[in-house]
């Protein structure tokens, strides 16, 4: 087992684990969570041995195999499969000592290499290495591809399978959904469960940590603390925790001012002083509960669009693609699509079939290669590139980037530009002091995340394109996205593999693939199950070349390497899975249908918000009232003349008499706004 016992961990002079004790136990699968720049990644390098600990005790079992993901960009013109097969670090040993007892005739230990070998698995390693590649998303014809030719997302993969690859007894994991899509997602999560050895992961992915984890470590204030439960459960515990923590604080700050009253008022009379004295010890003694010092949780909005233009672009029989050499490379062709005010849509599909291809056109980054593109008159797209480098400037800081876009934006904006007034806007994104003057390329990718989001609220859009916007974002921020796109009037169009981003936010999606861009109607449960049959087909259809292997060119897959996948993998039974026997779409909602759904989510915004309006006031004067009646009530506890007590009685008889009022009032509120948006999701 694994244990920390009064473990101190700094970085620098910065302290991130203080007198930190827990034990985890073997074949335990633990999800580390914690605010950005908690110290995950520090307890990380703890672990594999790259730091050591400041203070106290740690242990690990020394023979423990340890497997992890390299963080280095691989540079080799190795063959794909080769590559992820020497992560089985045993093997490659066993390997290399064959081929020196070979050259030296040493038949005795050749005979106990090939032992060795066997029970290594060698095999079967190359159909099992082959299989992890093309779990991760990989086509057959890739297996002997050189790692070089691969984009860096795809060669992190393969530095994911080598991880997978090597035999371990403990695995860490740190943000491994970072380059991959829900395909590759999936089949991860599916080979995680099975995984028998301890395994520690980094995410902040809510929908992983649920699928893979039992047990949940979270660092907060240089505290560690263990949950037995996945992401969910440790919610609901701290939850309950921090409750109990502040009723406790507040009860025993109810009794060191009763305490301390009574010190304050008998310590100077002979009499009592003898009393007084032995409160005062008892204040000295007393083990001070400390207060609740959650931090502020990272909130913001979208401004109302200047206008909803309807329908907002429209696409009729367009190409998207690429000019490479000069030679044009459609990679979506007869798209005829329209895209109306209001609408949520989730762009699904496999990495390199398109999608950012489909949003990179529509923000215009990029030129259709044919048909026509119609803009909504006022149109105003706020886009969030995949790589944020793409709108940003390294070597520019924050507030340059927003003097810079109140230039552009001129007179067509709306917001303030001056110089205070820009850096009060990236302090309201956590952007404070000297981070405003910050350049850009030294910043985190959650830095930059918040930088590009700052951006675009600022231009009031009325369409969002969002290419991956979670992967930099903590669990708190992709929270606060989530929350601040359900709030925002206008058209979204997202791309991510954050499944509960796309369960809060999208209410219809589109499938890319093939080259085409059509409607899938079902939810993310049913995508799920569609990418599991079309694995399934996948790997019979190489089974069927393995067994042909005259008809199929060099590269192919062998029989095992298709078994092997199909094990990793297994699709659900029949009885959880609606047969399905083609990979085209299934029935969908008609065009009318979806317009008449994007019509009524206007028109209910329109009806609903100055009841949401008044809503708001009437919260925000019952806070105020709330509070003032709490004062009141301490006021008429301690020892005042009797006129005070009587104005103080008045003043909270009204207060309570118009809060009762609001109360009223608020449920009013309340319940027209349940009546407009039930009559809406009925009509």
């Amino acid at each position: 087992m694994i244990t920390l016992k009064n473990v101190t961990l700094r970085r620098s002079a910065k302290v991130l684990l203080n007198s930190a004790t827990v034990t985890l136990n073997p074949g335990e699968k633990i999800g580390l969570v914690g605010r950005n720049g908690a110290g995950k990644s520090t307890l990380f390098a703890l672990f594999n041995g790259t730091l050591h600990e400041d203070g106290g005790d740690f242990s690990m079992p020394k023979a423990w195999r340890m497997g992890q993901v390299a963080q280095n960009m691989p540079e080799t013109d190795e063959p794909a499969s080769t590559f992820v097969l020497e992560g089985d670090t045993r093997l490659a040993e066993l390997r290399q000592r064959l081929v020196a007892a070979e050259a030296s005739g040493d038949g005795m230990e050749m005979a106990h290499i090939y032992t060795d070998l066997a029970d290594a698995g060698d095999h079967d390693a190359l159909p099992r290495a082959e299989a992890l590649i093309l779990g991760l998303g990989f086509s057959v014809e890739e297996l002997n591809h050189p790692v070089n030719s691969f984009s860096g997302g795809w060669r992190m993969r393969l530095q994911l399978a080598r991880a997978l690859m090597c035999p371990s007894d403990i695995l860490l994991l740190d943000e491994p959904t970072n380059h991959l899509d829900l395909d590759a997602l999936v089949w991860l999560e599916a080979w995680l469960k099975r995984y028998t050895g301890t395994m520690i992961v980094i995410s902040h992915d809510r929908e992983f940590l649920d699928a893979i984890t039992d047990v949940t470590l979270h660092i907060d204030q240089a505290k560690l603390t263990r949950y037995g439960g996945n992401y969910t459960a440790f919610e609901i515990l701290r939850a309950q925790q921090m409750e109990l923590q502040q009723a406790s604080f507040s009860k025993q700050q109810d009794k060191i001012a009763h305490l301390q009253k009574f010190i304050t008022r008998f310590k100077a009379q002979a009499s009592k002083a003898k009393q007084a004295q032995s409160r005062v010890k008892a204040l000295e003694r007393m083990e001070k509960v400390a207060p609740l010092l959650a931090d502020a949780e990272f909130t913001f909005g979208f401004k109302e669009p200047n206008n909803l233009p309807n329908p907002m672009l429209a696409i009729s029989d367009a190409s998207f693609g690429y000019i490479v050499d000069d030679q044009p490379k459609p990679i979506l062709q007869g798209i005829s699509k329209s895209v109306l005010a209001g609408q949520r849509i989730g762009i699904l599909g496999a990495n390199g079939q398109g999608k950012s291809t489909l949003v990179k056109t529509i923000a215009r980054t990029m030129k259709p290669m044919a048909g026509t593109l119609t803009e909504g008159k006022g149109l105003n797209i706020g886009y969030f590139a995949q790589q944020e480098l793409d709108v940003l400037r390294p070597q520019d800081n924050p507030l340059e980037h927003m003097i810079r876009l109140a230039k552009e934006m001129g007179s067509n904006s709306s917001e303030p530009s001056r110089e205070q007034d820009l850096r009060s806007y990236l302090g309201s994104f956590n952007f404070t002091g000297d981070m405003v003057k910050q350049a850009v390329g030294t910043m985190s990718g959650g830095e930059k995340a918040r930088l590009v989001l700052a951006m675009i609220v600022w231009q009031r859009p009325n369409l969002l394109l969002l290419d991956e916007p979670t992967n930099h974002l903590d669990l708190a921020t992709r929270e606060a996205l989530a929350m601040a796109l359900n709030e925002f009037e206008g058209t979204v169009m997202l791309v991510s593999h954050d499944r509960s981003l796309l369960r809060a936010v999208c209410d219809e999606f589109w499938m890319v693939g093939r080259g085409k861009v059509e409607p899938f109607d079902g939810d993310l449960d049913d995508y799920q199950r569609y990418l599991l049959e079309e694995s399934k087909r996948l790997r019979e259809e190489a089974k069927t070349a393995a067994a042909q292997p005259m008809t199929v060119k060099a590269p192919s897959v062998t029989k095992q390497a298709a078994a092997y996948a199909d094990v990793s993998v297994q699709a659900p039974t029949p009885s959880q899975v609606t047969p399905v026997a083609t990979p085209e779409p299934m029935v969908f909602r008609t065009p009318e249908q979806r317009k008449q759904d994007a019509q009524r989510r206007i028109e209910m915004a329109a009806q609903t918000r100055p009841f949401k309006k008044s809503l708001e006031q009437t919260e925000l004067r019952m806070a105020q009232l709330q509070t003032q009646k709490s004062d009141l009530e301490n006021r008429l506890t301690t020892p005042m003349a009797t006129a005070e007590i009587v104005k103080a009685s008045k003043e909270l008889g009204a207060t309570q008499g118009e809060l009762e009022t609001l109360e009223l009032k608020w449920l009013e509120l309340s319940e027209q706004i349940q009546q407009i948006e039930n009559s809406g999701a009925t009509a």
